[in-house]
């Protein structure tokens, strides 16, 4: 017997924020989640599976209108005609009280209830398994479901479908928290597991629990490989592997400029860098898009000139992004994590303006308080001008995880900290406190 786990496809997610990077290839990005969707029931056919398991999160949201709901029909459809079935429950995006609207399913489609958790059962001459599911009836469902679940089927190889933050998962919002210990109470084989989107065995022996991890990778925060789990039973031993389904993969990639003294240096930095990060992924289809956030980081006189010339180093990264060949990439961010090697504290000992400006932000940097003062007044009035759309995009994306890291936080010290420092570096450059010009 073998099957697929998958979960958190969030078919059709908005992706928003996108427009904010000139040339993004927005087609490419806001049709991944249906291609990744494509090569699952693609792999299904290939490797004959018995069923599919979609551990929650199909969808990302109410559909927009009814292409959404029949494009994943027409995928089911496809197994359906291979004689695969397919086991949803629903989690907290998609959940019985979150999508109003709907098409019918094929007939080797089951959604579990969401009233209370159920058992089904597939029971053949050559495969008995019992699947116990519980979908998510609203998109908050703060107690444990699993102490509801039924007792594993004696005779039958078990699986239970949850979406779940399990007790503590770092950077999720708490949805049916359950434990291991709890889980194993059960007596099942197999639990899998949605919610959480990078890959986790959080038990390898009996039973097996796995979050697989969300089909497609949706900005830079999920990075790496993105795909569903292969499950094969024989002779009642359990082995599984991962395969990775994504079309767009995210990276971060640092590149270190450390003494790099004129612009010359930065391409070949860069795409040496570039080259290793599309060397890593020989698992990623031919025609897969490459998407990186790029850091420049390291102690460099070039971060004056860049003060001088803003946008100058992400241009070259740009261009450097061209010149790597067999792959295709998109610069998605280029972050500037630079440092001057100028000695602050002999400025600082000097009785000209510059001294007065080191001094002064050392000051600030000192009293918390006191840069949060001064950066309310001096931002707060602008971020309060901003168009209301422009906030609510902004703050759906902050509770997806998904939100821009180069907008103010104007209560958070490390934020703070950064904008000071980058504004230091911009007025030591533009009154002439560097060396050289590279």
């Amino acid at each position: 017997m073998r099957f697929l786990h998958a979960a958190d496809l969030h078919i059709d997610s908005p992706l928003r924020g996108l427009g904010r990077f000139d040339g993004a290839p927005l087609d490419r990005l806001r049709g991944a989640t249906r291609r990744a969707l494509v090569r699952l029931v693609d792999l299904a056919l290939d490797e004959q599976v018995a069923f599919v398991l979609i551990a929650g999160d199909l969808y990302d949201r109410d559909w927009q209108d009814f292409h959404t709901g029949l494009f994943v029909r027409e995928q089911m459809v496809r197994l359906q005609r291979a004689g695969i079935r397919v086991f949803i429950v629903l989690g907290n995006h998609d959940a019985r009280g979150v999508i109003s609207r709907e098409v019918p399913w094929p007939d080797n489609v089951k959604v579990f209830s969401s009233r209370s958790a159920e058992t089904l059962r597939i029971d053949s001459d050559d495969l008995q398994v019992a699947l116990h599911g519980h979908s998510f009836p609203n998109r908050e469902v703060p107690e444990d479901l699993v102490p509801g679940y039924p007792a594993a089927v004696p005779g039958f190889f078990n699986i239970g479908l949850l979406h779940t933050s399990l007790v503590g998962a770092e950077g999720h919002d708490t949805y049916a928290p359950t434990t291991l210990a709890t889980l194993k109470t059960k007596g099942y084989d197999y639990w899998a597991l949605g919610h959480v989107h990078a890959r986790q065995v959080v038990n390898e022996d009996h039973p097996r629990v796995v979050f697989p991890g969300n089909l497609q990778g949706r900005h830079a925060r999920e990075t790496g490989p993105k795909g569903c789990e292969l499950v094969e039973v024989q002779g009642g031993q359990l082995s599984a592997r991962f395969v990775p389904l994504d079309v767009v993969r995210w990276h971060r990639v640092m590149v270190d400029l450390s003494g790099a003294s004129t612009v010359d240096e930065v391409p070949g930095r860069v795409v040496r860098a570039l080259q290793a990060a599309v060397a890593a992924d020989a698992d990623l289809a031919s025609d897969a898009l490459h998407a990186l956030r790029v850091s420049l980081q390291g102690e460099t006189v070039l971060q004056a000139h860049e003060a001088r010339q803003p946008g100058a180093l992400a241009a070259l990264v740009q261009a450097a992004a061209q010149d790597v060949m067999g792959a295709e990439l998109w610069i998605e961010k280029v972050q500037l994590q630079l440092r001057s090697p100028l000695d602050r504290q002999r400025l600082a000992e000097g009785g000209d303006a510059l001294a007065e400006l080191v001094r002064g932000v050392d000051t600030l940097a000192a009293d918390g308080q006191a840069l949060a003062a001064l950066c309310q007044a001096t931002l707060a009035d602008v971020l309060d001008k901003l168009p209301a759309e422009l906030t609510a995009a902004l703050a759906v994306e902050e509770a997806q995880g998904a939100a821009p890291d180069d907008v103010p936080r104007l209560l958070d010290a490390a934020s703070l900290q950064a904008l000071l420092r980058d504004a230091e570096a911009t007025l030591l450059a533009r009154l002439g406190a560097a060396e050289a010009r590279p």
